[in-house]
């Protein structure tokens, strides 16, 4: 794996304003021959759109599956978006909480879907395992850790679990919690081991690698221009080059591609905000004395883990606009000191960065499929790294075999997300909760 000194970019007395513009996972990233633009005309039983989480794992279930004649195309690198991004957290489950889910879904329902999640983890595993993806993998849990003093949200998402989905959490006293995570703003907490932590973009790559050996033909800087139906089959249309598919399967996620107005509407592009700390040695034995990554119970929560160079990842917070590294990184230290006062107001920041996620009005995943043979998979609301693998399956086998599994999602459609005017309610509501989680935490102290 090729891991240059990251460190070595950003000097003790480094300004917030000189931060680099590429993300730590982008600087550690594995080394691998770029995938070349697509040129010329081409056809293809399956096209794939994106080259993300999403598309990567469609193109694997495919290649794993037998198919053949199976190309990706992605605008940038692959990995680009909110899959080489996020906070690398892999748990089962979906942005919208266990409880809506049953009250929506019903016992039955709800619980297959959520168990094409955990499904998902457990295939997570088995892929990194069987292709030997180097992507720093660390299964070892996740600690939900209870911002408040009230335990009772924990103990009744706790039983929820147990009662509903087959899943078992272990219960955390204070004491303990404190054991594993060195602060005192947190009171108890949940651990649910069936869960880990990996480089994220060190993930996609080593799934566009599989797929590649396989014989997918997956295409960089390769952004679409146009979708067209032509007969009984798609025409994609690139700067240098044009497929003829039999089947497409969109998978933007929030960088929207504009190729379809139905399926680009019914998503907004929602920005996080994610550090990466310099080195901290010893340091990092007084904030964690655990491999597990941390979340905690707020709506508007903060996330983090450690890495394997000694670092701390940092991240919260959701907007509807992207911000600069410096701005990133100012907002982001405020959070992590109000957790970890121990590190002090001079611990350096290395790394900051923004990404877009997709959300939908019903906080589900959009899955789904027509009779003209278009997919997509989109709106994995910042809970996508096992959704996403969920998804590539079910689309998978939906192409290769015509398993219908796909339609579990079918409730969960393609409504508008009414832009600009959804940017403005989406921004409104977190501020709302973001409010009601600071007056919760001033009358209890």
């Amino acid at each position: 794996m090729h891991r240059p000194d990251a460190g070595a970019l950003c000097s003790p007395t480094m300004s917030p304003d000189s931060l680099p513009a590429v993300s730590y996972y982008r600087a550690t990233a594995t080394a691998y021959p770029s995938y070349g633009r697509l040129q010329g005309r081409h056809e293809a039983r399956v096209a794939i759109i994106g080259g993300g989480y999403a598309g990567l794992n469609t193109a694997l279930g495919l290649a794993e599956r037998g198919v053949r004649d199976v190309l990706l195309l992605e605008a940038d690198q692959v990995g680009f978006g909110a899959s080489g991004r996020n906070g690398g957290f892999v748990f089962g489950g979906y942005s919208l909480g266990e409880q809506a889910l049953l009250d929506q879904s019903g016992a039955g329902r709800a619980r297959d879907l959520f168990a094409l999640t955990t499904a998902a983890v457990h295939r997570i595993r088995e892929r990194i395992a069987r292709y030997g993806i180097a992507c720093d993998a660390v299964d070892e849990g996740v600690v939900w850790a209870n911002w408040f003093r009230d335990p009772r949200v924990l103990r009744r998402r706790q039983q929820l679990l147990a009662e509903h989905y087959g899943v078992e959490w272990q219960w955390l006293p204070r004491d303990e919690l404190h054991e594993r995570v060195c602060s005192n703003r947190y009171f108890d907490g949940l651990f649910e081991r069936d869960a880990l932590h990996l480089h994220p973009l060190n993930y996609a790559i080593g799934l566009a690698g599989a797929a590649a050996a396989q014989g997918v033909a997956i295409h960089e800087h390769s952004a679409v221009r146009k979708l067209e139906r032509q007969g009984h089959r798609w025409r994609i249309a690139t700067a240098e080059g044009e497929v003829l598919a039999d089947q497409v399967v969109l998978a933007c996620g929030g960088y929207l591609a504009g190729l379809h107005r139905r399926i680009d509407r019914a998503v907004l592009p929602i920005a996080t905000y994610v550090m990466v700390t310099e080195p901290l040695g010893e340091r990092l034995a007084s904030c964690l004395r655990t491999r597990a990554a941390v979340y905690d119970s707020r709506f508007a929560f903060d996330y983090y883990r450690p890495l394997p160079d000694g670092r701390l990842l940092w991240g919260g917070r959701i907007s509807v606009r992207n911000r600069s590294p410096a701005a990133v990184q100012k907002l982001l230290r405020r959070d992590l000191l109000k957790v970890f006062p121990q590190l002090g107001p001079h611990v350096r920041v290395d790394y900051a960065w923004s990404g877009l996620m997709s959300y939908a009005r019903h906080q589900m995943p959009q899955v789904g499929g027509g009779d003209d043979g278009l997919w997509w998979a989109q709106a994995f609301g910042g809970h996508g790294v096992a959704p996403t693998c969920a998804a590539g399956e079910l689309i998978a086998a939906a192409i290769a075999s015509g398993d219908d599994g796909w339609k579990q999602f079918s409730g969960y459609g393609l409504p508008s997300a009414h832009r600009p005017a959804g940017f403005v309610a989406a921004q409104a509501t977190y501020w709302w909760h973001e409010f009601n989680d600071w007056l919760k935490t001033r009358l209890e102290a």
